[in-house]
């Protein structure tokens, strides 16, 4: 086994969800669970299939994020992994409803934060061991921070 490290590529530092599915119906049922959440969301999708023809399958309503989606699924292939893309909304309007897709069986990160993806490989293939979602923490909020932070939910209309 050799432990590898796969940078998503995310050079507009775009919010994205990384997960692991079982079903080669994954990209619709995640496309049909995003559309029906979110009127009008811009997003590209790409599973990876882990058996048969071991492709890269995609989807999504925006052909740059299919095009990223694509490009990093790619540079995972690993089992059955799938990543979504998303512009001008936020994880937290879509998660819920991913995770309750039947075929979802787990999320790894949601994030805009850089990403490193640690990977296992053998001779049968590639699995996500963890991920690496954004930087050590350097210390603990102050009250100033604290105000920062409600203040920044509230500005963008996260909280009354």
């Amino acid at each position: 086994m050799e432990l590898k490290t796969v940078s998503i590529e995310n050079p507009e530092e775009l919010n994205f969800i990384l997960g692991h599915s079982h079903f080669i119906k994954t990209v619709e049922d995640i496309h049909e669970a995003i559309v029906c959440t979110v009127p009008r969301a811009q997003f590209g999708l790409a599973f990876c299939e882990a058996s048969g023809d071991c492709l890269v399958r995609y989807g999504g309503t925006d052909d740059a994020l299919i095009e990223l989606a694509k490009k990093n699924a790619l540079a995972l292939s690993a089992g059955h992994t799938f990543i979504v893309f998303m512009k001008d909304m936020f994880p937290v309007n879509v998660l819920n409803t991913i995770k309750n897709v039947p075929e979802v069986a787990r999320i790894h990160c949601a994030t805009a934060n850089p990403v490193q993806v640690i990977l296992a490989e053998t001779d049968q293939g590639r699995g996500i061991m963890g991920v690496i979602d954004g930087y050590a923490s350097k210390g603990v909020e102050t009250e100033e921070d604290i105000q920062k932070r409600k203040g920044f939910l509230r500005m963008i209309g996260y909280k009354l």
